[in-house]
């Protein structure tokens, strides 16, 4: 007996989303560190030097598999007021419109499906979206698996040390000010620093 396609394909369709829930379900979730990660950037001033900028507060999750290295559902949020650049002056005006705009969009997310970290030890890259003052644009991680093990005191559960960076142009999320005349730079390079401890 023939099976109409319609049905064949209703079959396939089922399957690899059967298949798909499976896979997630023996993944396991970790959780950022708030007290071990730190998210940095610098920023270009008048062409003399780079400013530095650190958020501090931010919490964010993702599911990894030990035996195969993938990850999947990224999500990141940081609040976007807690950013200091070491003067009070400074953080204020990059609060504002001219920048990250806090009042109007209190959060910067990164979301990202998932990824393979086969090859994290040596370099690999995750691809998600990042949005800034509600402007979602693709953004490209470079990631470095730096450990994954038990940890050695306290809770001793198991942790990922990651290290990230990517780069982008903050015009693109609408933060254009001081851009054209070049007193600070378009490009901003993001680094990230973390322990990610697996979920209890």
């Amino acid at each position: 007996m023939r099976i109409p396609y319609t049905t064949a394909l209703a079959f396939l369709l089922g399957s690899t989303a059967l298949l798909s829930s499976v896979a997630k379900a023996d993944m396991a979730s970790y959780e950022l560190d708030p007290e071990h990660t730190t998210i940095f950037f610098t920023v270009d001033h008048v062409g003399y030097a780079k400013t530095l900028g650190v958020f501090t507060k931010l919490s964010g999750t993702f599911l990894y598999d030990d035996e195969t290295q993938q990850l999947g559902k990224v999500t990141v949020n940081i609040d976007a007021a807690k950013v200091e650049s070491f003067n009070k002056a400074r953080d204020k005006h990059v609060r504002s419109k001219d920048f990250l705009h806090v009042k109007a969009h209190p959060l910067i997310t990164f979301t990202a499906e998932g990824g393979d970290a086969t090859n994290a030890a040596d370099g690999t890259t995750i691809t998600g979206d990042l949005t800034i003052r509600g402007q979602t644009q693709p953004v490209t991680l470079e990631v470095i698996l730096n450990k994954a093990a038990p940890y050695p005191f306290g809770h001793k559960r198991d942790v990922l040390g990651l290290s990230m960076n990517t780069t982008i142009n903050r015009s693109e999320f609408g933060m254009t000010y001081a851009v054209g005349n070049g007193l600070v730079g378009d490009e901003v390079i993001i680094q990230i620093e973390t322990e990610a401890i697996k979920a209890k």
